[in-house]
């Protein structure tokens, strides 16, 4: 079983900014309380290929996560794959980014989880915990990115 989440958010910074944050998967701490700690290897700007390596806290494990960059397009596409092998991955994921006209970004981030062994019996629970949690994770977001990039 698999299933995805997902959130939209607005967020008051030029696109070109709001996709440089976003890109680098090391801000994540700033709006992902279960993210203990992330490195981008290699240590440069993110580009497919780039791995992503964090250790979070899920239902109270903890456990080491890997994801890749699979696509990027500046400034509207960021794709990435857990490669990691958890008993719950996010096969695929990713934010699309959407400049508004009055210099405003519209963000959508998704993840499509999926369950491996055990796992495939507790993906519901994760998905069921994902999407409550959407609206807010989307307006974390929201306020670590505005609080991160100066207003123009």
């Amino acid at each position: 079983m698999s299933g995805q989440f997902e959130a939209t958010v607005e967020i008051d910074r030029p696109v070109e900014a709001v996709f440089e944050y976003l890109a680098d998967g090391r801000n994540d701490p700033q709006f992902s309380p279960r993210v203990l700690r992330i490195e981008r290897v290699p240590d440069a700007p993110t580009a497919v290929g780039t791995v992503f390596r964090s250790s979070v806290k899920d239902a109270g494990m903890k456990t080491a996560r890997e994801f890749r960059i699979t696509d990027l397009e500046a400034p509207t596409r960021i794709r990435w794959a857990e490669v990691s092998k958890n008993i719950v991955t996010a096969a695929e994921g990713g934010y699309d980014l959407e400049p508004l006209a009055d210099g405003r970004t519209r963000v959508r981030i998704f993840n499509v989880l999926e369950g491996h062994g055990l796992g495939k019996l507790l993906v519901g629970l994760a998905l069921t915990a994902a999407r409550k949690d959407a609206p807010a994770f989307g307006a974390r977001i929201k306020k670590a990115a505005e609080a991160a990039i100066a207003k123009p």
